[in-house]
Formats: C-alpha cells, structure tokens, sequence
C-alpha cells in the first residue's frame, strides 16, 4: 500500500551543480508542475471519476476482542475483507494513540525541517537501509511522482536504529516505539489471516523466514496541477501486508469493480492492505489489489506504510493445504528475493508481477 524498499533517486538537478533538490524544496510557490512530472492523457487520476464513501469503502474491522470471546467472529470478517477487497481498516487496535499521534508529528517535523538538514539523510544508492529519496524508480519511469520520501528498515531495531536521521531530536525514540507497536500488531493480523484460511495459526509468520520490517514516510506537497500527475500510480504491493498510517488529508484510493474508490481518513484507524505474497500463500483466495495515491493543490499529505514481508531467502508457495484436484497450485515457488528483484526493475505498473510466477493450469 503506497509502495516501498529500495526506491532510486529522481532529484532534479540545477545547472552543474550536483546537489539535489528535493520536491518538497521546488514545488514551493510553483504555479505550474514540471514538464516531467505530467502524466500521458491516458494515464491521469480523472478526479472527477472517483467514488467516495466518507471512509466506509473498505470494511472497517473492530479489533476488540480479537483475542477472546470475539476471535471466531472478527477472523470471519477479516477473510471476507482479503477475499472480497484485498484491503481492511482496523480501529481498537491496541496501539496507544499518544504513539500515533507522536508518529505524525516527527515525520512532518522531519520534512519541515531545512533543506541543508534533510539533505544529510539523502542517498541515490537503493540498497541503503536508511535514505530519503523522492518518486519511485529513475531506471524505470518516464514520469516522476509527486513524493518524497523517507525509508527505513526497522526490524530488528537494534540493527538500524544508530543509522536513522539524528533531527528532530525525538525521531529516534519516537519512530522505535512506534515500529515495535506496529510490529506487534502485524503479528496479531498474520496469525488471524492463517486462521481465516484454516492454515496453522503460525503458518503465514513461519513461511516468512526471517522477517522483514520497512517503513516509507511519504511526503507530498501541495501541487498545482493535481489532475495532471500522482502522488504514486496504481500498484499492487510486492510484500506480505501493509499497515498503512496516514494524517487527515485524503489521498489513498482503492481499485474496486473496476472503479477508483476513495478510502477517506478515519482517526486512529489503521488500513491494512494485502501484498503479493499472501496472495501466493493464499493460492488466489486472497487478492493484492491495485491502490494509488492522489495529490491536491490545498494541504501537504503525509502517509506512512509499514511494509512487512518475507526475508529475501524465504521461499514462497502456496500452502499445500490449500491445493488440491479441484484447486491445483497457482504459482511455482521462488524466493522473495527472487520476486523483489523482478518487482525493482519493472517499477510501477498496473499489471501484477504476479503474472510472471504463475504456472500453467490445466
């Protein structure tokens, strides 16, 4: 959901200089957009085409309970919610709303911050853990995305905490506790998705090995010309699941019956999207939708994924519970990294990667 990982850098560049100037910095008191940042005609937003319905467009899944007397019941509503939508929203959830709420604050703190002091966490190198960037992928697109970016691997903490920005001073302590809570939370989704497919109640953490833990906190800026460009074009995500954060200001919409739906905010809910990998696991009976994200000409936005997926040595199936005659396996295995890598190099596009790991059915 809002997409993630290594992200190669689109700066744009002034005269020789090799300095590079974030979105953030040149779309202030812009008029007009950059010739690169317009879409073809045929692959604009059509604002005026969406749905909307006040943040009810996706199931919205009560998690109290989740754990007792209520477990059979939400389990239910969740399945139908990955099998009929691909996406959820999650409200009494278990993470304070002090740890939200301090989420937001740093992570705008951090793009309000000057130039010459975001610049420090900057880097072009898409295997870095820790970097700011901006759009998605210079090798790949022929149209940037209005976004900036900060990435972060975030699992185990103690591995990449030192290697995260220094300023403001409560970024480090206040995005830990932040990651350690929502890590918490995904765990508790993982075991209700195994048990929604009647698989183990541990099968979907151990088919992904090691872990993985990352964190996008995406920044756009105002534009002047929304109806012309993206904040992100529609995707679907390469990982497990996605546990999605974002301020007050709209922007996320789903693709559902062939239409965009508008997943407007709803205050201390979190919206939980499955990836390509659960859709594998799932043999199909789950579905990785397309989603994007929009921008406006009124209000920054700030949104901020936690991408959960397979360590890239994890190897990825169906679950053989769930193949059988009437239900062969819709995919060969192949690891994660594997996936990731053919993900990387094709950049955004409507047409799943998925295609490219499918077997030929009877």
């Amino acid at each position: 959901m809002e997409c993630h990982i290594s992200h190669l850098n689109i700066y744009i560049y002034i005269s020789a200089a090799t300095k590079p100037l974030l979105l953030a910095d040149l779309a202030s008191g812009k008029s007009h957009i950059p010739s690169n940042y317009i879409r073809p005609e045929n692959d604009r937003p059509n604002l005026n085409e969406v749905e909307s319905f006040d943040g009810n467009s996706i199931p919205l899944i009560d998690f109290q309970g989740l754990d007792g007397p209520n477990r059979f019941d939400i389990i239910n509503q969740i399945g139908l919610a990955c099998r009929n939508y691909g996406f959820f929203q999650v409200k009494n959830h278990g993470i304070d709303e002090a740890v939200v709420n301090r989420m937001l604050e740093v992570a705008r703190e951090f793009f309000h911050m000057p130039e010459t002091e975001r610049e420090k966490s900057y880097s072009d190198d898409p295997f870095k853990t820790t970097r700011l960037s901006t759009s998605f992928n210079v090798k790949t697109e022929k149209v940037s995305c209005w976004r900036d970016y900060l990435r972060l691997h975030c699992h185990p903490l103690e591995d990449y905490v030192a290697e995260w920005p220094s300023n403001p001073p409560s970024f480090k302590p206040d995005v830990a506790e932040y990651c350690r809570n929502v890590r918490g939370l995904v765990l508790r989704i993982l075991a209700a998705i195994s048990e929604s497919l009647g698989l183990e109640k541990d099968y979907v953490e151990r088919a992904l090995g090691k872990h993985g833990q990352h964190m996008a906190i995406n920044y756009y800026p105002k534009c002047p010309q929304p109806e012309l460009t993206y904040g992100l074009p529609g995707h679907s995500d390469p990982n497990a699941i996605t546990v999605l954060l974002q301020d007050d200001v709209p922007g996320l919409q789903v693709l559902k019956d062939g239409k965009w739906v508008a997943v407007n905010p709803i205050p201390n809910t979190f919206i939980v999207n499955i990836g390509d990998q659960i859709q594998v696991l799932s043999n199909d009976r789950y579905k990785s939708v397309l989603h994007r994200a929009v921008v406006n000409c009124d209000k920054e936005r700030l949104s901020i994924p936690t991408f959960y997926c397979p360590s890239y040595d994890a190897t990825i199936g169906p679950a053989q519970k769930l193949i059988d005659c009437e239900e062969p396996a819709h995919y060969r295995s192949f690891t994660y990294g594997e996936y990731y890598e053919k993900f990387w190099n094709r950049g955004l596009k409507t047409q799943t990667c998925l295609d490219m790991f499918k077997t030929t059915l009877p």
